[in-house]
């Protein structure tokens, strides 16, 4: 059975690697630490630096595929790898516009895609500049290694804009703006696609963000049955399928979106973000969907036909277990029995990770029945 090559040593990676067990595939790990969530429950772990070549070409050796369950390894190493014959799914041409939110936006204005209006920021007059341009709704983004509301600054006010990015290019980090939106929600539209083209999306999900970090995300997403909201949910999952076989993705995609109004009031998207591996969103997937996104992902790499998305029931919420400002003194498996006594189908995932404030520690899924989500 094939040899599948995850770099990272996430959460992700250990879904992945579970997944993996089920298709009787044999998945190595690079790991910076034996505790980290995904070595603990991997078999076949590499300890190494993701940024070392020789570590990556280390545990890419005799693999099927490479893939990912971040975006940072440098293009450098995985270009070296193709060149060797390595199969890196997705590939670095692909992955770029997941590393870079400005290479991102750039390359989405030219595929037409809905983003709002954005400027590269190399000096506090390109940042007043674009306050003015905007009546103050801006969004400052470091253009790389940002995530759960990282790298993420809503400065209010002309001096304000100016003092943080005079602080933030000081400390060396590469800028980008764009203009505030009035958000409606967030949804995300995620799809998956195998190297020889063949492409699936799951439903469309509504997600609630609280402090920047996914809290909830509710599959198939609410819809009043308007033919503006049909509309949002439609084009958000062909636009993910487009971005999908336009930028090269090989694996799962997600696509992160605002639902916003135009002018008129009608309900319309904006892209917010891309992610070219498994999703904090997708985790509905394993209890209320055929295929999960941890399976997909699998056989989408492989270039093994993809499974199918149909639901598995009516509604899927999905919950994340977000660390709290102490640790609590009842002990986890205590604290997962009450749940369990009040929920009887509650489905909860543990990722085996040390509590810290605001950390994601797992997440809970329950499948509902039509309209007891609201």
């Amino acid at each position: 059975m094939p040899l599948v090559t995850v770099i990272g040593d996430g959460q992700l990676a250990r879904m992945t690697q579970q997944a993996g067990i089920e298709l009787g595939l044999t998945v190595r790990l690079l790991a910076a630490a034996p505790d980290a969530s995904a070595a603990q429950a991997t078999g076949d772990v590499v300890l190494g630096d993701y940024t070392d070549p020789a570590h990556v070409r280390a545990v890419a050796t005799d693999a099927a595929a490479v893939t990912f369950d971040h975006e940072h390894v440098p293009n450098a190493i995985l270009d070296e790898l193709i060149a060797e014959g390595v199969n890196v799914q997705p590939q670095p041409s692909a992955l770029i516009n997941a590393q870079d939110k400005l290479v991102m936006r750039r390359r989405l204005r030219e595929l037409g895609a809905p983003v709002p209006p954005f400027l590269d920021i190399t000096s506090v007059e390109d940042a007043t500049g674009f306050h003015d341009a905007v009546g103050g709704a801006v969004c400052l983004k470091a253009r790389r290694g940002g995530y759960d509301g990282k790298g993420v600054w809503f400065p209010e006010g002309r001096e304000e804009t100016a003092s943080l990015v005079a602080d933030l290019l000081e400390q060396g980090v590469p800028l980008m703006a764009e203009k505030k939106v009035t958000l409606v929600r967030e949804l995300s539209a995620m799809v998956a696609r195998r190297p020889s083209g063949e492409c699936v999306a799951w439903p469309v999900v509504e997600s609630v963000q609280r402090d920047g970090v996914c809290a909830e995300a509710v599959a198939p997403a609410p819809c009043d049955g308007s033919d503006g909201a049909r509309a949002v949910l439609r084009d958000a999952e062909a636009l993910a399928v487009d971005v999908a076989r336009e930028l090269g993705v090989t694996g799962v995609l997600a696509v992160e979106l605002f639902e916003t109004t135009d002018d008129a009031g009608q309900p319309q998207i904006i892209v917010n973000e891309l992610a070219m591996r498994p999703h904090n969103t997708g985790h509905w997937t394993q209890d209320g969907c055929v295929t999960s996104q941890f399976e997909q992902h699998l056989r989408a790499v492989l270039d093994r036909p993809l499974g199918s998305t149909a639901l598995t029931a009516p509604v899927t919420v999905m919950a994340n277990v977000l660390g709290g400002d102490t640790d609590p003194a009842t002990p986890l498996p205590e604290r997962m029995d009450e749940v369990w006594r009040r929920f009887p189908g509650a489905r909860i995932h543990v990722y085996g990770k040390e509590w810290r404030p605001g950390r994601k520690l797992g997440h809970v899924t329950m499948t509902l029945p039509v309209g007891v989500a609201g």
